[in-house]
């Protein structure tokens, strides 16, 4: 009796404040919820992993296009990268995740707010009112300061703050990933462009070819050395060769638009535009393929930073498996009647703390937490195809540079072949020793060698675009920048 004596009149000593935290103790492990089990279960590659090569050192620069030396590719560039809605959707992007940044890391502050109420109202006689107050009609006002302040024990907040800071970095890299595409865009058009013109060359020089030709073969007939039907096949392939030119002048008109709606501009500024092949320099070809695409790639580092975000993203939905701790302070003036508000009896203060326990709310945060962790798989497993698409890109634009320098040597010495026949050719069919079908048929292979040349160096400047992009086009998410 006595030993229970004592201890009632020690718990009567006790300070309430410990009292409560005996008695919600229980509550607080019961409202732990367990998460075990659960959890992503995808592995992410790395660089290494798929491609062996470490030591690289023909990254391109950030302005790589500046290697063609190309002026005129270079403004256009320069004005696609300022204006170009794909870009605009980019920006308006990152605004929207710098401001989720900036909201969710208000929550690791304390909230304060000042506020004034009043309602004037007339008092029911017949409710809780005393009669000092019942039936009368005044002004209940209030001035009143008020704070909160969220306890972060278990990092709910702060992974809140870390998934909005990998989501707005995914976001920078993905800007950058963007002007890279942009820029490849511009200049795969502007090639295609010097192909088209180049074309065309070709073909009005071979047309200006034929005009000689009909002369020549007017004169014979008239000598009676040709007959009407080697003049007809003079005079037909003239237009032949104009439909051909048709063809090439629509595909320049469509060029030179397509450059002016990237770059922004007016499509009388390209109206006239008028690029060639001869004057682009053409970039050596690397001898290696690199393995560390992760740091020189954008578009692999926003999808690693979109698996930090989703990986802070289980982190905030098992912190609220536990309990959540809030305090909330307030302090001010009160009072009916404005004559009072200011008087000493008029203040009024308090302290509210609160404890949130997610007792029933098992189901609902273990569905969260699969679905957050299936998240999770699903970026690691967009990187882990970013990355091998990546490396694909490298090796397969490295092999066709390499297998393009074999089919320009060919065409080289088919085109040196095609020339010389069509040049002895023309030679006997001016000596009478052969008939205008040969002319015409070494002169269609001339035609056809010129114009694969000027594809195949098109093609080359168009690989070398595309290997500036498989290689990041600049990019380094290993290097410092402003926006980080």
């Amino acid at each position: 009796m006595k030993k229970t004596a004592a201890v009632r009149t020690r718990l009567r000593l006790w300070p309430p404040r410990r009292l409560l935290v005996l008695g919600l103790l229980p509550l607080w492990v019961a409202g732990c919820i367990s998460s075990a089990g659960l959890g992503p279960t995808a592995t992410r590659l790395e660089a290494s992993q798929v491609a062996a090569e470490s030591a690289f050192t023909a990254w391109p620069d950030e302005h790589w296009w500046q290697v063609f030396g190309d002026p005129e590719l270079d403004r256009l560039i320069e004005l696609a990268l300022v204006a170009n809605p794909d870009l605009e959707l980019a920006r308006a992007r990152i605004e929207q995740a710098d401001a989720a940044v900036g909201l969710t890391h208000s929550r690791l502050l304390p909230q304060l707010s000042f506020g004034v109420d009043t309602t004037y109202q007339r008092y029911s006689e017949h409710k809780l009112f005393p009669d000092s107050v019942a039936g009368s009609q005044d002004l209940d006002s209030t001035v009143e300061f008020k704070g909160s302040y969220e306890f972060d024990f278990f990092g709910r907040n702060h992974a809140a703050v870390a998934a909005a800071t990998s989501a707005r970095r995914a976001s920078l890299a993905a800007q950058q990933a963007a002007r890279v595409a942009v820029a490849t865009h511009v200049a795969h058009v502007y090639f295609e462009l010097a192909r088209y013109v180049g074309d065309r060359e070709v073909v009005a020089d071979t047309r200006r070819q034929r005009e000689k030709i009909l002369k020549l073969v007017q004169a014979r007939v008239a000598l009676g050395l040709d007959s009407n039907v080697e003049l007809r096949q003079a005079e037909g392939a003239l237009p032949q060769i104009d439909g051909e030119i048709a063809l090439l002048d629509e595909n320049i008109a469509l060029m030179r638009s397509a450059l002016a709606e990237l770059a922004v501009i007016d499509p009388a500024t390209t109206a006239s535009l008028t690029p060639s092949l001869n004057t682009v320099v053409a970039p050596v070809l690397p001898g290696a393929i690199p393995s560390d695409l992760l740091a020189r790639r954008a578009d692999i580092s926003a999808a690693r930073w979109r698996i930090e975000a989703s990986l802070r993203g289980t982190d905030l939905i098992k912190a609220e498996f536990y309990p959540s701790v809030n305090l909330t302070v307030f302090g001010g003036i009160g009072a009916l009647g404005l004559a009072s508000l200011f008087e000493a009896g008029s203040g009024l203060y308090g302290v509210s703390p609160s404890l949130r326990l997610p007792v029933f709310d098992g189901d609902r945060l273990r569905s969260q937490l699969k679905l957050a962790s299936a998240e999770v798989d699903r970026a690691i497993a967009e990187y882990n195809h970013s990355l091998l698409a990546a490396v694909a890109d490298v090796v397969h634009t490295v092999t066709s540079l390499r297998a393009l320098e074999q089919r320009q040597a060919a065409q080289v010495a088919a085109q040196a072949a095609a020339e010389s026949a069509y040049g002895i050719a023309l030679q006997r069919y001016q000596a009478g020793l052969t008939g205008y079908l040969t002319v015409l048929a070494t002169e269609s292979d001339v035609l056809a060698q010129r114009r694969a040349a000027t594809a195949l160096k098109a093609r080359a400047l168009s690989l070398n675009v595309d290997l500036d992009h498989a290689l990041g086009g600049g990019f380094n998410a290993a290097a410092p920048t402003a926006s980080n």
